[in-house]
């Protein structure tokens, strides 16, 4: 298994700063700088360092949005990549020492931008000449320790994520990803270093890594038979005394999982998705949690351990390298041995720094083979599209979705059995700032309607089952009384749903009455202008991530699978458009849905 680089130049190093350690794996002394930083003197009882750490880079190396093809930019002017985390950790280093500094990471790493896409895809890393990856790359010339796994790691199949993994000069951890058939981890699930003190006393650090159980559903097709997912609290609880029996003075998880507690996906898998807190209360012996896989910023939050009474740092840094995360510990030397006195939690912010040179220069050429890519023509639009208002109106970018995914579907059940049922189509709403314009349309601005890795599958379900479908999906909306104002920048996303999370469904009309509560709320739901009976049935296109159970739709999960695919639906949207070479809005531009108040359209 891959270590640490420090691992690599440990024998030559002579003024080794430690040991790095990988799932149980001894390696050779860490390398060290030549002085030490003055703390204290030779005869310090205190010793300081500091973990930094990064979640959710999702292939962001450069500020740069490739569906836009321009400079990264949002409302809040964040900055992303690795090129700006680089210099903010160097920035650190040289403050703190970098003998007395980590770096790690808390997963989601090789997906979510064209750069990670291509060289996943298009020129793959799993070539038998393939290239290294442009996150591997940037990651280990920054000098990462360890990450975890995020779910994302895994969109791409396993043969993919192992590259990847012997692409990096650190382990890739997951105490919960384990081996199906033996039940063993199938990465290793720590990493252990000793921090030499300018006392000489010696700091043992351990990292342990925990990622998502949702990758069991999320990526069925990948993992099923091959890994399993056990809970975050049921691994850190076998795992976290270990290290301690090993001598770990602090021990860090790296957790993949968000503080909410909450899960998206039922009772399709029997742990919580957003399980750190949780970890933080329920397991003894953890002094702090990079927490990751939300996508929220935690500068510090502290969680009181329910055994010990001890709190617990938790602290999550905004995704795509927006912020990077600072533990700072405090340690004293007590009865023979480090006890830690305190823990502290920080985030530095992206957009306060330059790009680090060597990171521009180490993968400028990767990015430009990339913009290139993205910005080959592939047909024309007849009319602009744009997502601004996707989320509470029936817009034509997202009725072209669906008529894609409705034509793909089609054309595969042909000549079978459930060729003669209606074929409806979800989607939602990615990225309100996608748009397609009039006149030439390229690979990035059709990238740009679905930034995920999902593909595509036909589900059956009933009338009946269809509108609790609908009636769950419109939850989505908050409840608006009639008469008065609407205000759409408070209307959507009613406790804190996601877009990704609202489906719009073609093939059907039917309007969402928001002065009414949730549950309640689908009205004159009608195919080709009569009433859906409860027993009519339908094929439903469905991405993977709502049919494994994103989300927690009802019914669909646990409908008849007809058809499936394992081709993303990106490059299915690509594809047709190559093929018909003109996107005629007015084929499938419709108002099939809209919002009501008693009666009334909102719009």
């Amino acid at each position: 298994m891959p270590l640490n680089r420090r691992t690599f130049l440990g024998r030559s190093a002579a003024t080794s700063a430690g040991v790095a350690l990988a799932g149980g794996v001894a390696a050779a002394p860490a390398e060290a700088d030549d002085r030490e930083d003055g703390k204290g003197g030779g005869h310090t009882k205190r010793y300081a360092f500091t973990v930094m750490g990064t979640t959710d880079l999702h292939g962001n190396v450069f500020n740069w949005d490739y569906f836009t093809d321009a400079e990264f930019d949002d409302a809040a002017h964040n900055d992303v990549g690795l090129a700006k985390i680089s210099t903010l950790v160097e920035r650190v280093r040289k403050e703190k020492g970098r003998r007395h500094t980590l770096l790690i990471d808390a997963g989601d790493t090789i997906q979510g931008t064209q750069l990670s896409y291509y060289y996943a895809k298009v020129d793959p890393i799993t070539g038998a000449n393939g290239p290294v990856h442009p996150m591997a790359q940037a990651m280990n010339a920054i000098g990462y320790d360890a990450a975890a796994l995020g779910n994302h790691e895994f969109n791409y199949g396993i043969p993919v994520l192992r590259k990847f993994e012997e692409q990096c000069d650190f382990p890739l951890l997951g105490a919960n990803a384990l081996d199906a058939k033996t039940l063993r981890p199938a990465f290793p699930p720590y990493w252990m270093t000793r921090l030499r003190t300018p006392c000489g006393r010696q700091v043992k650090v351990a990292v342990l890594g925990l990622t998502n159980p949702g990758i069991a559903i999320w990526d069925k097709a990948n993992v099923q038979g091959k890994m399993t997912f056990p809970g975050l609290e049921e691994q850190a609880a076998k795992w976290v005394p270990k290290l301690r029996s090993m001598g770990a003075d602090v021990v860090i998880v790296s957790a993949h999982s968000g503080t909410s507690g909450t899960s998206s996906y039922g009772d399709q898998v029997p742990h919580v998705e957003n399980a750190a807190a949780l970890v933080a209360e329920q397991v003894p012996g953890i002094d702090a949690i990079l927490v990751g896989h939300a996508h929220v910023e935690v500068p510090e939050s502290r969680v009181v351990n329910k055994e010990t009474g001890h709190e617990v740092v938790l602290s999550e840094p905004l995704k795509w390298g927006q912020r990077l995360t600072l533990f700072d510990f405090e340690l004293e030397w007590a009865r023979g041995r480090w006890r830690v006195e305190s823990v502290s939690a920080k985030v530095l912010n992206s957009a306060t720094a330059e790009e680090d040179p060597r990171i521009v220069r180490l993968l400028g050429d990767e990015h430009k083979k990339v913009v290139g890519y993205v910005n080959q023509v592939i047909g024309d639009c007849t009319a602009a599209m744009a997502a601004t208002e996707a989320p509470y109106k029936d817009a034509p970018i997202i009725d072209f979705i669906n008529h894609v995914q409705t034509e793909t579907v089609k054309k595969a059940l042909a000549g079978t059995e459930h060729a003669a049922l209606p074929v409806l189509s979800q989607a939602s709403c990615f990225s309100r700032t996608a748009k397609v314009p009039a006149g030439k349309v390229t690979i990035r601005q059709v990238a740009g309607l679905y930034p995920f890795e999902n593909t595509l599958e036909a589900r059956v379900l009933t009338g009946a089952q269809l509108k609790e479908y609908l009636e769950f999906s419109a939850r989505y909306y908050v409840r608006t009384a009639a008469g008065g104002e609407v205000d759409p920048a408070k209307l959507t996303n009613a406790d804190n749903t996601p877009d990704y999370n609202y489906d719009a469904v073609s093939g059907v009309a039917y309007e969402i009455d928001i002065a009414k509560a949730p549950g309640s709320r689908i009205a004159k739901l009608t195919f080709d202008g009569k009433p859906v009976a409860d027993d009519a049935r339908f094929v439903l296109a469905v991405n993977n991530y709502r049919a494994s159970g994103g989300g927690n739709f009802p019914h669909v999960a646990k409908a008849k699978q007809v058809w499936a695919n394992s081709d993303e639906i990106r490059n299915t949207i690509i594809g047709w458009v190559k093929a018909q070479g003109t996107i005629d809005v007015a084929r499938f531009a419709s108002v099939d849905w809209k919002l009501t108040r008693e009666g009334t359209p909102v719009f």
